[in-house]
C-alpha cells in the first residue's frame, strides 16, 4: 500500500518532465494518489507532459488552467475541481515561483518596486492565496507543501527571489499557526538547485550548481528530482501528522556546512 493510497492531491508547476512538480506528481501516483494538475501559462504543454506520468497517455490527470495571481481564477478553483470530480483535496503541492529577469542576476540594487512586487506576489503571497482557494475542499489531516530555496543566506544572483523565498518561509509559519486548529499542516521542502526550465533562466545559475556539487557533503545531482519529490510526498502523506511550519532540507547537506570548501 502506497503512502498516498486513496488520497487526492493537487500539484502545481508542471511544465516539463524536468519540473519538480512533475516529479512530485509522478511519485504521488506511484504511491497511490489521484492527481489533478494546474497549469500556467501553457496548459497544452502541461497536458502533453502529463502523458508521461505513470498513469500513461490514456489516463492523463485533469489539467486546470490557473494563474495564482488572478483572484477570479482562484475564486473559481474549488468549483472547477468539483467539475472534474475532485470534491475533496487531501493535499496541495505549491511549486510556483517567478521573478522578472531584472530582479535576478546581480541587479538587486537597481530593481524597481513593480518587479519586486511581481516576484513577491507570484512566489510568496501565492502560497496563501492558493491555500485559501483550496481550503473549502480540505478536511482535517490535509497537507500543504511548498518548494523553497534556503533563504537564510544571500545566494549569488538569486537577489529578490531570495527575498521572496524568505517571505515564503515566514508565510508558511503563519499559515501553520492559523490552519493548525483545523488539522491542516503547512510545510516547505528546501531543495538544492535542480535543472528545471525556471532555474536555467536565472543568470549565473551554473556557478551556483558548481559550488553546490563541491560543497554538499552528500554530493548533488541537478538532474535528479527524485529525492526532492520523495520528501514532498512524505509530507503530503499521513507520516508527518505532528509536523507543521517546518522546512525540510533536501540539498545534499549544504545547509549544514555553509559554503564551498576553502
Amino acid at each position: 500500500m502506497g503512502l498516498l493510497e486513496g488520497k487526492r492531491i493537487l500539484v502545481t508547476g508542471v511544465l516539463t518532465d524536468k519540473s519538480i512538480g512533475f516529479h512530485v506528481a509522478r511519485v504521488a501516483q506511484e504511491q497511490g494518489a489521484e492527481v489533478v494538475l494546474t497549469a500556467y501559462p501553457r496548459p497544452t504543454l502541461t497536458e502533453r507532459t502529463a502523458r508521461r506520468l505513470p498513469s500513461g497517455p490514456d489516463a492523463v490527470p485533469p489539467v486546470l488552467e490557473l494563474d495564482v495571481t488572478n483572484a477570479a481564477e482562484l475564486d473559481a478553483l474549488a468549483g472547477n475541481l468539483r467539475d472534474v470530480g475532485f470534491d475533496r483535496l487531501d493535499g496541495v503541492m505549491h511549486a510556483i515561483a517567478f521573478a522578472p529577469q531584472t530582479a535576478l542576476g546581480g541587479n538587486f540594487l537597481e530593481t524597481g518596486w513593480d518587479d519586486v512586487a511581481t516576484a513577491v506576489h507570484a512566489s510568496t503571497y501565492s502560497l496563501k492565496s492558493l491555500t485559501m482557494a483550496c481550503l473549502p475542499l480540505m478536511k482535517e489531516g490535509g497537507s500543504i507543501v511548498g518548494l523553497d530555496f534556503d533563504a537564510s543566506k544571500a545566494w549569488p544572483v538569486y537577489d529578490w527571489m531570495g527575498v521572496a523565498k524568505a517571505g515564503l518561509e515566514s508565510c508558511t509559519r503563519y499559515l501553520a499557526k492559523y490552519l493548525g486548529p483545523q488539522g491542516i499542516r503547512v510545510n516547505l521542502v528546501a531543495a538544492g538547485p535542480l535543472a528545471t526550465m525556471a532555474a536555467k533562466s536565472i543568470p549565473g545559475f551554473e556557478g551556483t550548481v558548481e559550488m553546490w556539487r563541491e560543497a554538499a557533503p552528500l554530493g548533488w545531482d541537478t538532474r535528479d528530482g527524485d529525492p526532492t519529490a520523495r520528501a514532498c510526498v512524505a509530507l503530503l502523506s499521513d507520516w508527518f501528522p505532528a509536523t507543521t511550519g517546518a522546512i525540510i532540507h533536501v540539498d545534499g547537506g549544504i545547509h549544514a556546512v555553509g559554503g564551498p570548501p576553502s
